[in-house]
């Protein structure tokens, strides 16, 4: 979160330590799990489904080598730049909302102090206690109290572009080749039976993978995972058929 308070509060202190430092949560992840997860999942769903539709309409290696081949190019680079550029879009909303919280605090802190106590009064504390932790959070760092409580953001959650649109790009590049190496290895014959059998079991690990970093149920994340992975190459599959016996 200081990194977005430093764009409109050079001098914003750093948040306390965690309390659990040994043990962080789990929603600290959110900054780099997001962007991993979409990365692998479209890494191997688009690179399949990219070999899959090819290969129902013309089978060879060459065809199936350079669809592959130029889809897990052209997708890591897509979603590096798209990442980057989305995620960046929530980091200037971020410090737009920042600066405007620095801006009222100068103009009207008297104001912003009884809205930071209504805030906790309507969390559930009493007006004469809401007032009072009010009252010594502004002191201690009004600035961040605000940024937390009324905006809801936090260092964990921050927004980091740059770091998204790596992330996405390494993961979306390496789960690409795993579809592609399979693509590769198959016979001629076989190659979209080996694509899908093969992905499939990339995306059940993938999904178990995710649910354990992110500490969700195991069973349900790697259902919806397969399932839409499966669809995705299932209709690809269908347009490609279509085309190639068109031709």
């Amino acid at each position: 979160m200081c990194a977005a308070i430093a764009g409109a509060n050079a001098g914003c202190p750093e948040l306390a330590p965690s309390a659990h430092s040994d043990d962080p949560h789990l929603i600290e992840r959110v900054s780099w799990l997001r962007a991993a997860v979409m990365g692998a999942n479209d890494g191997i769903v688009s690179t399949a489904s990219i070999i899959v539709g090819v290969a129902a309409a013309d089978p060879s290696p060459r065809a199936v080598l350079i669809a592959g081949g130029a889809g897990l190019a052209a997708g890591a680079m897509s979603m590096a730049a798209g990442e980057y550029v989305s995620v960046s879009s929530q980091a200037d909303l971020e410090g737009a909302d920042i600066a405007r919280e620095q801006q009222a605090l100068q103009e009207d802190p008297e104001g912003e102090e009884a809205e930071l106590g209504a805030i906790y009064e309507e969390r559930g504390l009493s007006a004469e206690t809401a007032a009072l932790v009010a009252r010594e959070l502004t002191q201690h760092d009004a600035l961040g109290a605000h940024v937390r409580d009324e905006l809801g953001l936090s260092e964990g959650q921050a927004a980091r572009p740059l770091l998204a649109a790596v992330t996405s790009a390494v993961t979306f590049s390496i789960f690409a080749s795993i579809p592609l190496i399979a693509a590769v290895l198959a016979p001629q014959t076989s190659v979209i039976s080996v694509v899908v059998l093969t992905t499939l079991f990339a995306l059940a690990a993938l999904g178990a993978l995710g649910a354990q970093a992110g500490g969700a149920a195991l069973l349900p994340a790697t259902v919806r995972v397969v399932f839409w992975g499966g669809l995705a190459m299932a209709v690809t599959a269908a347009v490609g058929s279509l085309f190639g016996v068109a031709v």
